[in-house]
């Protein structure tokens, strides 16, 4: 199993900031990809920004400019600065990871429980 801890989600007003960051802790597992994910009340949960352990990242359009997602493999950390946060930005945020099981070679997926952002003046 790999364990995920999720911190940094609460209440902001229109172009503030928050900093959400993910713990993973696994000794069997070899992490590839850690991401965010977020849900907003009455819509399908959406891909917000993933990075791989080499340092390539990937944004959706909505956050490009605002956002930005940084990972320290050596803790297997991810984090994701938001900036300028809009109420659009209001979700709840789901830290995901892509991990292989070392003993079997194949790739597992994991969700952390989420953590609620949001904006609202």
């Amino acid at each position: 199993q790999v364990q995920l801890v999720e911190s940094g989600g609460g209440l902001v007003q229109p172009g503030g900031s928050l900093r959400l960051s993910c713990a993973a802790s696994t000794s069997i597992f070899s992490i590839n990809a850690m991401g965010w994910y977020r849900q907003a009340p009455g819509k399908q949960r959406e891909l917000v920004a993933v990075i791989t352990s080499g340092g390539s990242t990937n944004y959706a359009d909505s956050v490009k400019g605002r956002f930005t997602i940084s990972r320290d493999n050596a803790k297997n950390t991810v984090y994701l600065q938001m900036n300028s946060l809009k109420p659009e930005d209001t979700a709840v945020y789901y830290c995901n990871v892509r991990a292989v099981k070392l003993a079997n070679g194949y790739e597992y997926h994991y969700w952390g429980q989420g953590t609620q952002v949001t904006v609202s003046s």
